[in-house]
């Protein structure tokens, strides 16, 4: 097989690996999965056994040491059946497990980003809030020293992992008369923190299978050891994170829109009309080729974002870009393949109806697109002085 996005060896196994179990088994259970709006926790599991619950994480911290590119390449094929999973897989790496990575102290990897890694604890990364959604530097929640211990109090919003994660990171002010997103550090709270309370997970459109809930902290203490990196400093942080996500939800969004395709692809050539089959007709295969040319152009911009974080390159703006791009193309993608299907396209039965729902939320989170746009702008203009 052509290898024509010249991926190493390494990287050609660990696609073929997951395209393997999202065939195999992710495929025969998400249906279910999402009309019963139900956790896909073996699924989970065996994410974990298989390494994708680590895959940048070096094997000294339990993770398989490989590159980002890698895991993008995971979330991709998975992404191809089940969005939930995939969502869930983001969520508990490039959210939960990169801070820890990136800024912990050694007794931190040791004690939770080994298990985390190794797929033994799930992670959820707890930034927005109620009232502040997509303005991140707004941060109400805050986090008091009082003695050797941090006091968190506040709320967070549509918190992904939530119901399942055993560690939180936090986001919280540590510095309350700090403007902006100064004062804002990063803390690890474990799940059984006296004071912590999990919400129920919202009842949603999209990616039924993967849980959004709201926290709440009342007095949640929490030795000041579980700051990670600097304290007031965290800001930078979790938006460095917050960039690798939006390459991690931009492989969603283009396996998403892969899975559409191919399943559109079947149904045309299967479905005749005329005494002929569908995909003969100019109307729906135009419709097929702008779908593949789409994917394939957000497919190669999200290979080289991925490989320019691979390479320690400054890719934030360019980030912001392919999430925008693919989000969007995802939604479009999702839109013909209903159309090509007709009234069948909005059955369960086949599918895409679950895409098309499963679609719209790319466009909300890590960054809706009106806040990308605002981002590009401003790279745009600093750019062209």
């Amino acid at each position: 097989m052509e290898n024509k996005y010249f991926l190493t060896e390494d990287q050609l196994a660990i696609q073929a690996l997951a395209k393997d179990f999202a065939d195999n088994t992710v495929a025969k259970t998400v249906r279910e999965l999402d009309e019963a709006h139900a956790f896909p926790m073996e699924e989970v599991k065996m994410c974990g056994e298989l390494g994708f619950l680590g895959v940048c994480v070096p094997e000294e911290y339990g993770g398989a040491g490989m590159d980002h590119l890698s895991d993008v390449l995971v979330m991709e094929q998975i992404a191809r059946h089940s969005s939930s999973l995939a969502s869930i897989i983001d969520a508990h790496t490039s959210l939960g497990s990169m801070p820890l990575l990136h800024a912990g102290t050694e007794e931190q990897k040791q004690k939770f980003l080994v298990p985390a890694a190794s797929g033994k604890t799930l992670c959820a990364f707890a930034l927005t809030e109620p009232q502040s959604g997509s303005d991140a530097a707004a941060t109400k929640t805050t986090a008091i020293l009082d003695g050797d211990e941090y006091v968190i109090n506040g709320s967070k919003a549509f918190i992904t992992n939530s119901t399942y994660a055993d560690t939180f990171l936090v986001a919280a002010k540590t510095d309350p008369d700090a403007k902006g997103s100064r004062g804002i550090s990063v803390l690890i709270v474990p799940r059984n923190t006296p004071g912590l309370d999990i919400g129920k997970p919202e009842e949603k459109m999209s990616n039924r299978s993967s849980y959004s809930c709201p926290l709440s902290f009342q007095d949640v203490r929490v030795p000041k050891e579980n700051i990670v990196g600097e304290v007031n400093k965290g800001f930078p942080l979790f938006m460095k994170c917050v960039d690798d996500g939006r390459i991690a939800i931009s492989a969603v969004a283009v396996g998403m829109a892969q899975g559409v395709l191919e399943r559109a692809t079947k149904y045309a050539k299967e479905r005749v009309t005329f005494g002929r089959p569908i995909c003969e007709y100019q109307a729906i295969n135009h419709k097929l080729a702008e779908m593949e040319t789409e994917i394939e152009v957000a497919r190669r911009m999200m290979y080289e974002v991925a490989r320019m974080s691979d390479a320690g390159m400054k890719f934030s703006a360019e980030a912001t870009m392919l999430k925008m791009f693919s989000s969007e193309m995802c939604v479009r993608v999702c839109d013909k393949g209903v159309q090509i299907m007709g009234g069948y396209g909005l059955c369960n039965e086949y599918e895409v109806e679950r895409f098309y729902r499963d679609a719209k939320l790319l466009t909300i989170g890590e960054g809706t697109s009106e806040i990308c746009r605002m981002i590009i702008g401003r790279h745009v203009l600093s750019k062209y002085e």
